[in-house]
């Protein structure tokens, strides 16, 4: 199958799976998932960032830009590898099955690794072993920095590594990790082993996927946190003083979302050290996702040509300046390397000529939000103003559900929506859907939410909100025979099926 076709597609992160253990994980929910797109016969499945999350617990904002989040770690999976017994499971705590308790599911998870990791240690089956090594082995260059700096961050209380007591940690002083190291080995070995079963999981759940025809898009943020691994052990890659800290850091100005921009505050990169380098850590960080996934969405595209700086001393991103991306050098260097890159541009927001321009000039697909579009008839968001070269959406995890968005909308752009649809909005959600999958783009893609008709409860993020993002949770009778024949007839009404029908029978 070619990397865009005429195909369709769900956007659910696995955080929003049903299960017992109070968040998503890669276990028996995640592959009955791959049965019901099967089902569908959608062939993509789009998640957001898979990294370990910290404060906030935003998948946009990790720990690292190539470990994968070990609250994702299926306990099912560990009682199969003998790494857990059905007793280590009997004192789970009673969880809300449709909303995620970050805290109190990321402490289960952390007991249930901690017990994994003990048995691994007490009586491991020599196959594990080997496969453990092997990891360790191939994944070192970034695993040996990323298991030291999270076994020192728990060292040290939890907090920033810009605020760690130990100055020298702080500072990467190369005695001091030595005896760090020696010190604390059980500790940076637990951390190495979470990303082997993270690892083992993930890749069997996607190796399963492709087996049935879905292929996997992930997330790549442009921009890394400042708490990451990636910060604290590469800090020549981005703009920071001599004690370390950001000089300048990232957000936008003032927007759709926010009246004072958004002051995302992840440090910037020092392109001309990447460019020095031959961009030696962006390739690795691709090449890095592309083991997880088979399509890239690049987020904030637009800042590969352009990217608003702060200063790092301001409260809010009001004030500040575009300042020139990496741009045609950048992604000249990935091609030559990577050869034909299966990346979808994030190109929302605000977008100049510049950003459209770097985007056609390697074919990548742009993205269209139809909930943007109910202005005006020569809106772009509008699908009769669609080229075929796009990503189409309904909405995305930033925006509200097509429901809740419907609900809360000026009467002006409902009034619009009703007329462009030619329907009454009592089926807002799939209306939208319709409209969505029987236009020209040649992806159709909706969150979850939107099929299931939820309104603004199920929103996953509200853009510039501390706390209470990422905690939506798909109930277990979601996934129902008659849904899955509901979005298949969509698909086949609007020629999305991996196979055309007339192909099938030759």
């Amino acid at each position: 199958m070619s990397l865009f076709e005429r195909s369709s597609g769900i956007l659910l992160h696995p955080t929003s799976l049903p299960g017992p253990d109070g968040i998503g994980d890669l276990g028996p929910e995640a592959f009955r998932w791959i049965d019901f797109l099967k089902q569908t016969e959608c062939s993509i499945w789009q998640i957001l960032p898979l990294g370990p999350t910290g404060y906030g617990d935003s998948p946009y904002q990790a720990f690292s830009a190539f470990a994968g989040n070990p609250y994702l770690v299926s306990p099912s999976l560990l009682v199969e590898d003998g790494l857990l017994t059905l007793q280590d499971l009997a004192d789970r705590p009673q969880f809300d099955e449709t909303t995620i308790d970050y805290g109190k599911a990321i402490e289960w998870k952390n007991t249930l690794l901690n017990r994994a990791y003990a048995k691994f240690k007490a009586k491991v089956s020599p196959r594990l072993k080997k496969a453990f090594d092997t990891f360790c082995e191939s994944h070192a260059q970034w695993l040996e920095d990323y298991s030291l700096f999270m076994a020192i961050k728990e060292n040290q209380g939890g907090g920033s590594w810009i605020s760690w007591p130990d100055k020298l940690l702080r500072m990467r002083d190369p005695q001091a990790l030595v005896e760090f190291g020696k010190q604390n080995k059980e500790a940076i070995e637990n951390q190495k082993l979470r990303q082997f079963l993270f690892f083992k999981q993930w890749l069997a759940l996607k190796k399963y996927a492709n087996s049935r025809g879905i292929r996997i898009i992930g997330d790549i943020p442009i921009f890394v946190s400042f708490d990451s691994a990636d910060t604290w052990a590469n800090p020549d890659l981005f703009f920071l003083d001599k004690n370390h800290k950001p000089t300048v850091v990232a957000g936008v100005p003032p927007d759709y979302f926010s009246p004072t921009g958004q002051l995302w505050g992840n440090p910037l990169y020092n392109w001309e050290v990447h460019l020095a380098t031959g961009y030696k850590w962006w390739l690795s960080r691709i090449l890095a996702t592309l083991e997880q996934v088979d399509i890239i969405r690049l987020d904030h595209f637009r800042g590969f040509a352009g990217y608003w700086e702060v200063k790092a001393s301001r409260p809010t991103a009001e004030k500040g300046k575009w300042t020139p991306g990496p741009g045609n050098t950048f992604f000249d260097y990935l091609q030559k390397e990577l050869k034909n890159l299966p990346i979808i541009a994030e190109d929302l927001g605000e977008i100049t000529p510049d950003v459209i321009a770097l985007r056609d000039r390697y074919n990548f697909p742009g993205m269209k939000i139809l909930q943007f579009g109910f202005i005006e008839p020569e809106d772009p968001f509008l699908p009769h103003n669609y080229i075929v070269n796009c990503a189409a959406y309904t909405g995305s995890h930033d925006n509200a559900t097509g429901k809740g968005w419907y609900n809360t909308a000026p009467e002006a752009e409902k009034d619009f929506c009703r007329r462009y649809l030619a329907r009454s909005g009592d089926d807002i959600s799939w209306d939208m859907i319709r409209a969505v999958w029987s236009s020209v783009a040649v992806l159709a893609m909706a969150p979850m939410q939107d099929f299931l008709s939820l309104g603004n409860e199920a929103r996953m993020n509200f853009p510039g909100r501390l706390g209470g993002n990422w905690s939506w949770r798909m109930h277990s009778t979601a996934c129902s025979n008659e849904m899955a024949s509901r979005i298949r007839e969509v698909n086949f009404l609007y020629n999305r099926l991996p196979v055309h029908p007339k192909k099938k029978k030759a």
